[in-house]
């Protein structure tokens, strides 16, 4: 795989971690590749488009970002600004930890697909139709998304990951997460969840 490039090696506000971390090379369905990071990686507009995202799929419920840039194409009603962003933006809305419904990580999947699957319209009310690689974030970019990518991974490609674990010590490695925070990044919640999921998605997509 492929470095991330150069000048996102430094990481002060990221705890140690990387800004932007490179999880996966041109994912052999999509031909896209998968990037996780946390909040300063996910804010940062010019990074993302450096490193050719398109769009941004936030696993996070107490983290929003706000991607609209073009005053042409912006409305400010009641003071709020809205319009098309400069980035394809979805959110998924994971607590970290207790209290998501038994559902959710099974709706974070199938958000995650259609980041990558949906084809917009060729209207001028669609005007962010690029289709480049993916961002997956959190707020720290070690629990919630690497949850969410490695269930991801194992389901699409299980001749690689026959495994859910084998999946998040993948996406661990690749996030450089230390040793000692494995046991905390994924929450085990979220891990468990996700094995859950798996098992109800085998079952959706077998009867479709």
């Amino acid at each position: 795989m492929q470095n991330v490039e150069q000048e996102l090696t430094p990481r002060p506000e990221a705890q140690g971690l990387p800004k932007l971390s490179l999880i996966y090379e041109q994912h052999p369905l999509y031909g896209v590749d998968l990037f996780i990071s946390g909040k300063e990686g996910a804010s940062d507009l010019d990074l993302l488009r450096r490193n050719g995202i398109t769009t941004v799929v936030n696993c996070a419920v107490n983290l929003d970002f706000n991607f609209v840039e073009q005053p042409q194409l912006v409305s400010d009603h009641e003071g709020r600004v809205y319009g098309p962003g400069e980035i394809r933006y979805f959110k998924i809305g994971l607590i970290d930890g207790e209290g998501n419904p038994e559902t959710q990580m099974v709706a974070a999947h199938y958000i995650l697909r259609a980041a990558l699957e949906q084809v917009l319209p060729e209207k001028p009310s669609y005007p962010r139709r690029e289709r480049g690689s993916v961002l997956i974030n959190c707020r720290g970019g070690r629990s919630r998304s690497v949850a969410v990518v490695a269930l991801f991974l194992h389901l699409t490609l299980p001749q690689e990951f026959p495994l859910l674990d084998d999946a998040i010590g993948f996406v661990r490695r690749r996030r450089e997460l230390p040793e000692n925070e494995w046991y905390k990044a994924p929450k085990p919640v979220l891990a468990n969840a996700a094995r859950r999921a798996a098992g109800w998605i085998r079952t959706i997509d077998a009867a479709q």
